[in-house]
């Protein structure tokens, strides 16, 4: 685990022009700590606890085979998209009983991105309804975990019901430059929503 002291110093407290809140949530085990980590500038901060015995009968780990830590607050990163523009991120915990944190993490957040695997693609389903819910502009990021069967973007958004015009990718949350394309591509698409909620404000009479 990774203490707030441990962060660099003269990183986090070096605002930027503007600083962005993004949150990176979906299921437990999906990859969100390792995306942050992945695109992260500064070393990031993470709230990870081994998992134990007494969590057997609580946490679901069926398809998520090896991993032995889980996230029980949130993950911390920060990615500088370019000059005057940087991202704060925030990986929301995946498990049921911590969901209680992602009201907190959410609020003044321009967007999220939802990690899916393909091979537990219903775990993402509490995020997407509670970025529907919440009209949060958030994408949806197939982490393409070795061994698993490629699905097109376009089955992932059927299977999830998706709203319209809701972006689907394919990622590998290990890699910088994958993550940052999903990041780049979350800013563009939460732009053009907000874009087009206040056009429709201003048109009522």
């Amino acid at each position: 685990m990774v203490s707030a002291d441990s962060v660099h110093p003269g990183t986090v407290q070096d605002e930027p022009e503007m600083a962005l809140k993004i949150l990176i949530a979906g299921g437990f085990g999906v990859g969100k700590t390792t995306l942050v980590g992945s695109v992260s500038e500064i070393r990031p901060l993470r709230t990870e606890e081994y998992l134990t015995e007494v969590g057997e009968g609580v946490d679901d780990i069926r398809g998520v085979v090896g991993k032995n830590t889980t996230t029980v607050a949130m993950d911390f990163g920060r990615i500088t998209i370019r000059s005057g523009l940087s991202l704060y991120l925030f990986g929301t915990p995946g498990q049921e009983r911590f969901w209680f944190l992602w009201d907190d993490l959410s609020e003044g957040a321009l967007g999220a991105v939802v990690l899916a695997d393909t091979r537990r693609l219903a775990d993402c389903f509490p995020a997407v309804d509670y970025f529907e819910n919440r009209r949060v502009p958030f994408l949806v990021a197939v982490n393409c975990f070795p061994g698993t069967r490629p699905h097109g973007a376009d089955d992932v958004s059927r299977a999830l019901d998706l709203d319209g015009g809701t972006p689907v990718l394919l990622c590998d949350a290990r890699d910088r430059d994958s993550g940052k394309e999903v990041l780049i591509r979350l800013v563009e698409h939460a732009g053009r929503m907000h874009t087009a909620r206040l056009l429709d404000t201003a048109s009522r009479p």
